[in-house]
């Protein structure tokens, strides 16, 4: 499977204009299967999302779905989501072509050191998606600092992370994601944004780890860019007969 990862900077509270960044983007680059957005990719990490937040369905959702048939290909990215209930979530949108009915996994660890538990509602559901002979966890950024709740379970082969996560902290960023990688003998997706935001700057970091811990593919520090590689996946199948860490687990 070949996957495109997208590491971009986010025009703060612009659906409009970030949906057509990202489109430009995603055509320049290489033909995937599966692109990957950061977190919040349409409007900034808006820990107070009142005026911010896209009420469901979302101008950048339905993009999304257009951008998925038109490729032939599944996207990926967290949106600020106001539902239809009128409670807001950090949704994590996995979009195939041609899709029926929405799959999303909502933010399970709200990050509370910046006042996201104060206004969105955390979700409490695991979600495994498969798509094209791959199965993908789905998490989101504050996440990562939580193994237990990634516990490979042997019902995935790839985790995927979309994230507003600081400079600041880029180094327990990087950390995690091998970490995540080495304990779970998976593919590590971690997806990063630039630039800055009201609150914090980001300096990016995206990469693509495997299982036994080595980079992939990256996108260099503080560039807009995007990178590609593929999963190889009798590679992964093969260490884990070989090597079975798994069955060992807690």
């Amino acid at each position: 499977m070949k996957i495109t990862l997208l590491q971009r900077d986010i025009v703060w509270g612009n659906p409009d204009i970030n949906c057509k960044r990202a489109e430009e983007a995603i055509l320049e680059a290489p033909l995937s299967d599966l692109y990957v957005l950061p977190e919040m990719w349409s409007t900034g990490f808006a820990t107070e999302p009142k005026g911010i937040a896209e009420k469901e369905p979302s101008e950048s959702l339905q993009w999304m779905h257009k951008m998925a048939n038109r490729l032939n290909a599944a996207i990926t990215g967290s949106i600020a989501t106001q539902t239809k209930e009128g409670i807001y979530c950090n949704r994590l949108y996995f979009v195939k072509p041609q899709q029926t009915e929405e799959v999303f996994y909502d933010k399970h660890h709200l990050f509370s050191y910046g006042g996201e538990n104060n206004h969105y509602t955390a979700g409490n559901e695991r979600v495994v998606i498969s798509w094209r002979g791959v199965r993908f966890l789905l998490q989101i950024c504050y996440d990562l600092r939580f193994p237990v709740f990634a516990r490979n379970h042997e019902d995935y082969d790839c985790i995927i992370y979309v994230a507003s996560w600081p400079t600041s902290r880029i180094e327990a960023w990087n950390t995690l994601l091998h970490a995540r990688a080495l304990e779970n003998q998976c593919y590590v997706i971690g997806v990063n944004r630039i630039g800055s935001d009201p609150a914090c700057s980001y300096s990016g970091g995206t990469i693509l780890i495997d299982a036994y811990g080595k980079d992939v593919v990256s996108c260099p520090m503080n560039q807009e860019t995007s990178a590609t590689a593929e999963l190889d996946m009798n590679k992964l199948e093969g260490f884990r007969k070989k090597f079975p860490v798994l069955k060992d687990r807690d």
